[in-house]
């Protein structure tokens, strides 16, 4: 159906016979719909499946049971960007660190780092707000565009593959956290 229609959004479960919903959101992936919204709407509420879930391609995770509303206002937060083009070019540096936001191509020190979109997503916003100390409410309502539970550890989860992926090989660390207080990009 990708392939042969124009589609704005998918509403995944994971459950789902032949083939569950997170090899889907995998496959819609590497067909190459990088930038194409896919929200997550099932049963499994642990962070290990959410985690899995957003791990698998999906933009966002709403758990059943689930309010019409919410689902309704997700569906327009993730679609108010679909066809959306910024300037040409839009990059954004720090020390050596690049994020090209057009073509969605993240460097360090000259090589390219592979991230999965929430992992682009996290960074683009770490970046757009450097030297600004951002808490996890702050992070799961921009990035996720959703409040989960408080007790989720989503946010530590990503902000340590971006840390695997962003600074561990590299001497000048750019991500750190401010005890009891969140996380801060920038050049120490």
């Amino acid at each position: 159906m990708l392939k042969q229609k124009e589609i704005d959004l998918v509403v995944l479960d994971v459950i789902l016979p032949g083939i569950d919903g997170l090899e889907v959101a995998k496959k819609i992936r590497q067909l190459g719909f990088d930038s194409l919204p896919i929200i997550m709407l099932t049963a499994l509420g642990t962070t290990e499946n959410i985690v899995k879930g957003l791990d698998s391609g999906a933009d966002d995770y709403l758990i059943k049971p689930f309010k019409f509303k919410e689902l309704l206002a997700r569906i327009r937060a993730r679609t108010r960007t679909v066809g959306i083009t910024g300037n040409s070019n839009q990059l954004l540096q720090i020390e050596d660190l690049t994020l090209d936001m057009d073509a969605k191509i993240v460097t360090r020190g000259g090589q390219e780092i592979k991230l999965t979109s929430t992992e682009f997503r996290l960074l683009e916003y770490l970046m757009k707000n450097s030297n600004r100390v951002l808490s996890r409410v702050d992070i799961l309502e921009s990035v996720w565009d959703i409040n989960f539970n408080m007790g989720t550890n989503v946010v530590d989860v990503y902000v340590n593959y971006l840390r695997n992926k962003i600074d561990k090989k590299f001497e000048i660390k750019l991500i750190h956290t401010v005890i009891g207080m969140g996380y801060i990009l920038k050049v120490q």
